[in-house]
């Protein structure tokens, strides 16, 4: 990421100073696994080599929907070294849904291991197990696949036609999932006489997650039937689930251990290689791999949903939001996956950034056979941020009033409960984002710049954006985990925390090691392994600070409970008199009864015939909002129609941040998919053929490090919430405001008001001709 000479504007940080003195949290460790990584020494997944491992290769439909007819395997099988050619025909044909992260969830089920009727360009057809990679690539280019095709529908507001017939896009019809919240009185203030009405339909692009590591799976069997699967994941036991109920095994049967991840922001959230890789082990008796190419990736596994927004709302002259009135339609490709629950997780934050005393909120999820969407980073906040801020910025300019100061009037304050029915806001700080970046910005003289009037014209935008901590409120969220003092003084935390490479084992240790007075390095905290790790919901949701670390907050508070309670039996005090400092324990009446957390872990196992270890299940409380406004520089050239981003300053509300330096790391890289989703991102679907234009790196444009603008980041830390010491998230609402405010900026600039993602040249010049 190329943050350019900026790392002293980006530390600034504005707090409300605690009565407490923390000296572990609030400092910047590295990564607990950054030397292994730069040095090469981590073992990432696809280097995993096992003894008699087998390699798996997929055979993907060519076609966007059709059904399957025959399949010939007999030259793939009598290619020496196959050991075996998987189909619908020989596995499973159990249906289940890749994003369900709990037994009992709701959830329609439509995908197989193998489909008799594939409904995307990416479908999986059929898969090769064999010695290596070269003679599975070589069978799979063997099997012959009679095909019968079959209508198909590429477009979500097609897919809800009532003349398109529905076996071209799924069992259900179209829309399989529909929603809406509303309060007030909404139609009242659209016609009233005053209202002045803006009316805007935004749509946002399917895109691929871009992970360095692309999806990669291992399994191996055991002598007793068990199944194990080494996977980088974000939710272990949403795979075991999974897993188990395909291959039609109980929990205990199967075992799933997360390995180190080369990125994920959400493209690995869902179980979609880990079912397939247990049941080639299986089948195979012999440990088995899976690696997807980048073009295999971007076609085969999820996307973000494509979505259509349809947003009216009513001001008065002086600036008032009156009523809003929302549609989306959502897209979520060829099978369900979180299709009835993304709808309304973009629905939920449209109540939670303005006050808006009437408000209506419709959703429609659709079918169409296309690459299937599901999680990614902001799990529906960068496209419902990008349909309303965007219209508000066209408000601002219809009213005639800056875009700031028409925020600053509407935006939520601390205390504000949700209006659509969720958990209270809490100390939500968006107004301090938005005043104190438009100061350190320099936002009114920029605005006020002239954007020029030759080939080259500038422009200066921003937006706001708010997003979860958790699932409280929502779903089931809580987590459990173990924490052991060892006799040497040293720690283990047991729990089912997954690190998506964010620095999540760092700083569960930073919070432990404040509560006990001990180094972090001295901590250990290996990460989930479904068959010794206590439950955990997942890294999901944006609940691992907030939700996570508060468990490790509490645990760690009854662990030194319990550590002063048995050293107060052999110092002769009360527990309240003992000390914990540096690692040492004394009394306050006795200083002179000094030990070492090792000596006094050894004496009280040898006196007390006890241990030090505290199993804590913590239940998350609250759910406050995160908050977040970016401010962006563009310059747009007019003879090409490309944009430049010339500068961006993020603010971001963020309780506490336990790890600053790991903060700061995840807004560079917010800001840097939000510039790729606002400017070029997009696998776009052809409209006639159904295959994805954008199917691998060199079609499929990246912002990368030459295109990278300074980066800018204050912080501000005022507190008051639930999580540790604090803490809010930061890794999904770090990317959620950029692309409306470089959109903003753009439209600004030119004096437009584009709305399609991304702003290819082609949407620009085409704009500018039409003015």
């Amino acid at each position: 990421m190329a943050v350019r000479g900026n790392l002293e504007d980006s530390e600034n940080r504005h707090e409300t100073a605690g009565p407490e003195k923390l000296k572990q949290v609030g400092r910047s460790y590295p990564l607990h696994d950054a030397e292994a990584k730069a040095t090469g020494r981590i073992r990432y997944t696809g280097d995993m080599s096992l003894q008699g491992m087998l390699c798996a290769r997929i055979l993907f439909s060519p076609l966007p929907h059709a059904r399957i007819r025959r399949i010939d395997a007999a030259g793939a099988l009598a290619l020496p070294g196959v050991y075996g050619v998987f189909t619908h025909e020989n596995t499973p044909d159990v249906l289940y849904n890749s994003q369900v992260w709990y037994a009992g969830q709701e959830a329609l089920k439509d995908e197989r291991l193998f489909p008799d009727t594939v409904r995307y360009i990416g479908d999986r057809v059929a898969a090769v197990v064999a010695a290596n990679e070269q003679t599975a690539a070589k069978a799979l280019g063997l099997i012959k696949v009679d095909y019968e095709e079959l209508p198909a529908v590429f477009e979500a507001e097609q897919a809800l036609r009532t003349d398109v017939p529905v076996p071209a896009l799924a069992p259900w019809a179209s829309p399989f999932f529909s929603k809406e919240i509303s309060v007030g009185h909404v139609d009242e203030c659209f016609e009233a006489p005053d209202a002045v009405v803006i009316e805007d339909r935004v749509e946002t692009p399917k895109i691929h997650h871009a992970a360095l590591e692309p999806h990669v799976c291992v399994a191996y069997p055991d002598h007793n039937g068990k199944i194990t699967v080494l996977t980088p994941c974000q939710i272990l036991y949403s795979v075991r689930l999974v897993v188990a109920t395909v291959l039609g095994l109980p929990f205990n049967k199967v075992r799933v251990l997360k390995t180190p991840m080369g990125g994920s922001f959400g493209g690995k959230q869902e179980v979609t290689l880990e079912p397939l890789a247990a049941f080639f082990a299986l089948a195979t008796g012999r440990p088995v791999k899976i690696q997807l190419t980048r073009h295999e990736s971007i076609i085969s596994t999820r996307t973000r949903t494509k979505t259509i927004g349809y947003v009216r709302t009513a001001w008065d002259k002086a600036g008032n939001l009156l009523a809003r009135d929302l549609k989306t339609v959502i897209d979520t490709g060829a099978y369900t996956s979180n299709g009835a629950i993304i709808g309304m997780a973009m629905g939920k934050k449209a109540f939670r950034l303005y006050r808006i005393p009437n408000q209506r909120y419709r959703t429609e999820s659709v079918h169409t056979n296309t690459p299937v969407a599901g999680a990614a980073r902001g799990y529906g906040s960068p496209q419902i941020h990008a349909i309303t801020e965007i219209n508000i910025d066209h408000a601002a300019r219809r009213l005639g009033i800056d875009p700031v100061k028409l925020r600053l009037r509407n935006l939520v304050r601390p205390g504000d409960l949700d209006a659509g029915g969720g958990p209270p806001l809490g100390q939500a700080q968006i107004i301090a984002c938005v005043a104190e970046g438009a100061k350190a910005f320099g936002w009114a003289q920029r605005r006020d710049a002239p954007h020029g009037t030759g080939r080259f014209r500038r422009g200066a935008g921003m937006a706001c954006a708010t997003h979860s901590n958790g699932y409280f409120g929502g779903f089931q969220d809580f987590t459990t985990m173990t924490l052991r003092m060892l006799e040497d003084g040293s720690m283990i935390l047991n729990s089912g925390i997954q690190d998506l490479g964010c620095g999540t084992v760092t700083s569960m240790k930073q919070i432990i090691a404040e509560v006990m007075a001990i180094s972090p390095d001295r901590i250990e905290a290996p990460e989930g392994d479904t068959e010794t790790s206590p439950y955990d919901v997942g890294s999901q949701a944006s609940r691992v600070t907030h939700v996570a670390g508060a468990c490790a907050l509490h645990t760690a508070g009854k662990l030194k409970e319990k550590l002063c309670r048995e050293a107060a039996k052999l110092l002769e005090c009360a527990p309240d008199e003992v000390i914990l400092q540096s690692e040492r324990i004394r009394s306050a009446a006795h200083p002179e009864k000094d030990c070492s957390y090792g000596e006094m872990v050894s004496l009280i196992q040898e006196k007390n015939r006890t241990e030090i270890i505290i199993t804590e299940t913590f239940q998350a409380q609250d759910n406050p909002g995160s908050y977040g406004a970016d401010f962006v520089e563009v310059e747009v050239d007019t003879w090409t129609g490309l944009v430049r981003v010339v500068e961006v300053l993020a603010v971001h509300d963020v309780g506490r941040a336990i790890n600053p330096g790991f903060v700061r790391g995840q807004i560079y890289g917010g800001v840097q998919m939000g510039i790729g989703y606002a400017l070029t991102e997009d696998i776009a679907v052809d409209p006639v053929s159904g295959r994805a234009k954008g199917d691998r790196f060199s079609r499929y444009h990246l912002v990368n490090m030459p295109d990278m603008p300074p980066v800018r980041v204050i912080l501000i830390e005022k507190g008051g919430d639930l999580g540790p010491f604090g803490a809010k998230s930061i890794g999904e609402i770090a990317t959620c405001p950029t692309a409306p405010a470089v959109v903003n900026a753009v439209n600004q600039a030119l004096g437009t008001n584009l709305e399609t993602l991304p702003l290819t040249p082609e949407r620009i010049l085409r704009a500018l001709a039409c003015q």
